[in-house]
């Protein structure tokens, strides 16, 4: 029972992190639409990007919380806080990233999603190194398989809204304001729980 809570929360930060990525891959399926392996490659690719990700994660945050004295950690918050505002900045002022252009003109190979994938989840590690720094390495375990399980569920999610154009159009519309909320909300709740600032 005590693994359901880090089993929920690593659902809702994986969704919330990897949002965006649906639009991108569903990208790389317009694009490849009618190859054979097209899905398998987009798949492994996915893999190879979001497992660069977790392993910088757990590195800098197994790093981080042994080097660190406990009470520092609780300020691990204001990076996602950081994001969140950064985020909805850049959404406010119209400057968000076109990741469009990160697929344009680029062959479909596993190579090219994992490359993209890490590329696009600089601020994935912003966030998941805090959360990590803060929970057990049980919780770390528990977080990591969810996420390695929901990388296949995101990949057959992408393939559905490829040919939906609906369900991607409204995606693409809500992510700007999901996305920072999330991320200032998260990084609250780890600045309060940690006792940072006197909270």
């Amino acid at each position: 029972m005590d693994l359901l809570t880090p089993i929920l929360q690593a659902i809702g930060l994986f969704l919330a992190t990897n949002i965006d990525d649906i639009i991108v891959l569903s990208l790389f399926f317009a694009r490849g639409a009618g190859i054979r392996g097209t899905t398998a490659k987009i798949i492994a690719g996915q893999y190879l990007g979001f497992g660069a990700i977790l392993a910088a994660s757990v590195l800098v945050s197994l790093g981080a919380a042994t080097f660190l004295p406990e009470e520092a950690i609780a300020y691990f918050g204001l990076i996602p806080l950081a994001l969140g505002l950064l985020a909805a900045w850049k959404a406010w002022r119209g400057d968000d990233d076109d990741d469009d252009e990160k697929v344009a003109g680029k062959a479909i190979s596993a190579w090219t999603v994992a490359g993209v994938t890490f590329a696009n989840g600089g601020d994935n590690i912003g966030v998941y190194v805090p959360v990590f720094v803060t929970v057990g390495t049980g919780a770390i375990v528990a977080y990591s398989i969810v996420f390695l399980a929901l990388v296949a569920v995101l990949v057959l999610l992408a393939k559905f809204v490829a040919t939906r154009k609906p369900i991607a159009e409204i995606l693409e519309r809500w992510e700007h304001v999901l996305f920072p909320l999330v991320l200032i909300g998260l990084g609250v709740v780890i600045l309060v729980e940690g006792g940072a600032f006197g909270l």
